[in-house]
């Protein structure tokens, strides 16, 4: 006979656009999230594997809270498709079309998009080099990075290249080395992206403490307001990822991305 699933933790695996995540409702587990479990979790030959754990818990402002961890046990402050696929699974399991979301990142706002997408308001994008952050003062449009990269804050920190082919860049190499660049005393997330068409990039992403992801909601937000400040693209923009395309629109009451959502299955830690 089977263990009852009281005897371990239950979790919840779920992507966007490949960008995988496993999920812990604290409002039901007996047990609490640390950085061990997360990167006992997070081994992919051992483990379960994720690019993040997310976490949730009741919220006191908002319907949910969420706390996200990384692969390697670190936190992060903010998980773009994490957020969207626990507030499309939390909509459809409470039956409303709406939801809030408190997240390291702020209080967010999520909402049923129709077709099987979600989307989340992200809020407003971090500009200054305090809010990124970086460790000195510099213009966060132009860093003084060999590729003249935009800096942008969106509750974790990201470095965004633009160059002529995303796709012909070793990102393996590329990413890690630029990750732990010492201007991001937090290390940071990093994108190289191109034009692939009138506010279209296509662009392909270095996760802090993740690795190569094939997506990533927070970075393809960052992307595409470093295009919009860079006039390259409009604030309304696609973004083809190694996983998918998500649409990201940058508008007065925060930066809104839009996408699908996959819960795959449900499981127990043992």
């Amino acid at each position: 006979m089977m263990d009852s699933p009281r005897s371990g933790l239950p979790f919840m695996k779920m992507h966007g656009l490949g960008n995988d995540f496993v999920v812990v409702d604290e409002r039901t587990a007996p047990d609490r999230v640390d950085a061990g479990l997360a990167r006992a979790m997070g081994d992919r030959h051992r483990g379960v594997g994720f690019d993040q754990l997310a976490v949730i818990r009741d919220g006191t402002d908002a319907d949910l809270e969420l706390r996200f961890w990384n692969a390697d046990g670190s936190t992060a402050g903010a998980c773009g498709n994490a957020t969207r696929c626990i507030a499309g699974w939390e909509m459809a399991r409470r039956g409303v079309s709406a939801l809030s979301l408190r997240t390291e990142r702020g209080l967010l706002s999520a909402r049923d998009a129709g077709g099987g997408l979600t989307s989340v308001n992200m809020g407003a994008p971090l500009l200054t080099w305090q809010e990124v952050p970086l460790a000195r003062e510099v213009n966060t449009l132009h860093l003084p990075i060999p590729g003249d990269p935009v800096a942008t804050g969106m509750g974790n920190p990201h470095c965004t290249f633009f160059v002529e082919d995303a796709e012909a860049v070793d990102m393996a190499a590329f990413g890690p080395a630029h990750e732990t660049h010492p201007l991001f005393p937090e290390r940071t997330n990093v994108q190289v992206a191109h034009v692939a068409g009138p506010d279209h990039l296509r662009m392909r992403v270095w996760e802090r403490g993740a690795g190569l992801t094939l997506a990533s909601g927070s970075s393809s937000c960052a992307a595409a307001v470093a295009a919009a400040r860079r006039g390259l693209t409009g604030r309304a923009v696609r973004v083809d990822l190694d996983g998918g395309t998500i649409d990201i629109d940058w508008r007065d009451d925060g930066v809104w991305m839009t996408g699908p959502t996959a819960h795959v299955f449900d499981g127990v830690w043992r």
